[in-house]
Parts: structure tokens; C-alpha cells; sequence
């Protein structure tokens, strides 16, 4: 089996679509490091008792590195309308982190202290609870510490066939 059938067989399962942020440290002078984020379509729920969630990271990749030294991170899950948010965090390669953010709507988590995307369906706030390397990827558990319903009645962001869809 070739890379290209394995990756157009998994095509097939449609994803929610969700943006991982953390920060990075150092902190500046005001207690912050520069904001990281990511689009992710392979994150699950992993455990209700202890409520735990999983996304996947490309070993090497800035949020796989990032993670693997900041247990803390968050997770927005992205609305229909939100598809230019996950665009811009996926092809992030051309542009920084700092200019990613700098005209988005959000909060900072409580704990975690990074970007929650305003709109989102829902946002979690979570800590590094166990990693695990599988092939190229890492398998990053947390265990959610906060979970909030900002826009719980949108339409959710979808992914399949390497497009962005809407639920339909």
C-alpha cells in the first residue's frame, strides 16, 4: 500500500475541524510568550472520568515541540463560518505566529492563558496528561480542566476529502 491510498482512504472519514493554541515561552515583560496555533482534524475524546481528549502532531512540528516543554494548551472547535480561521492556521508555513492572531476575536483561557476563538463551538482548556510517538506523529492526551459552549446552536466545520465542508 502506497502513502497516497492509505492518505485518499482516510480522505473518507469526515472530521470536526478544531484549532489547538498554546504559548510559547519565553514570557515577555507582561507574563506572556507569543501565541501558537494549529488546525487540527484528528482529535477525539478519549475519557469521560477523567475527562480527557487526544490530537494528533506531525513529530518535529512547532506544536509538537511546543508541547512536549508547555503542558498547557487549549482547544477551539471550529463553526461552518470559521473556515478562513482554520485555513489561516493550516498553511501557517508563510506567515508568523504573531501576525496569525492579529486580527481574530478571542479570549485568553483562564488557566492556560491562551487564545480560546470567540464564535467557536466549544473551547477547552487542557493540560499535557500523557504523549505517546506513533510513526510520524505524536499522540498528545489532556486532561480538559475547562470546557465553555460559546456558540453551542452554529453549524460545525467539517472536513473530508481534503476540503473543508459544511454539515449538511
Amino acid at each position: 500500500m502506497s502513502n497516497d491510498e492509505f492518505r485518499a482512504a482516510l480522505s473518507r472519514l469526515a472530521a470536526g475541524v478544531v484549532l489547538i493554541t498554546a504559548q510559547e515561552p519565553p514570557l515577555d515583560e507582561h507574563g506572556r510568550g507569543e501565541d501558537v496555533g494549529m488546525t487540527a482534524t484528528a482529535f477525539m475524546s478519549v475519557s469521560l472520568d477523567p475527562p480527557l481528549v487526544m490530537v494528533s502532531l506531525r513529530n518535529d512540528s512547532r506544536m509538537d515541540d511546543l508541547l512536549a516543554e508547555q503542558p498547557l494548551w487549549s482547544v477551539s472547535v471550529l463553526a461552518e463560518s470559521q473556515r478562513q480561521i482554520a485555513g489561516r492556521f493550516a498553511m501557517k508555513g508563510r506567515i508568523s505566529d504573531r501576525l496569525l492572531f492579529e486580527d481574530l476575536s478571542y479570549i485568553r483561557g483562564e488557566i492556560t492563558r491562551a487564545p480560546l476563538i470567540a464564535g467557536a463551538l466549544a473551547t477547552l482548556e487542557c493540560r499535557t496528561e500523557q504523549s505517546v510517538v506513533a510513526g510520524d506523529h505524536t499522540l498528545v492526551i489532556g486532561r480538559v480542566l475547562t470546557a465553555s459552549l460559546p456558540s453551542a446552536d452554529a453549524e460545525p466545520l467539517t472536513y473530508f476529502k481534503g476540503r473543508y465542508r459544511r454539515l449538511s
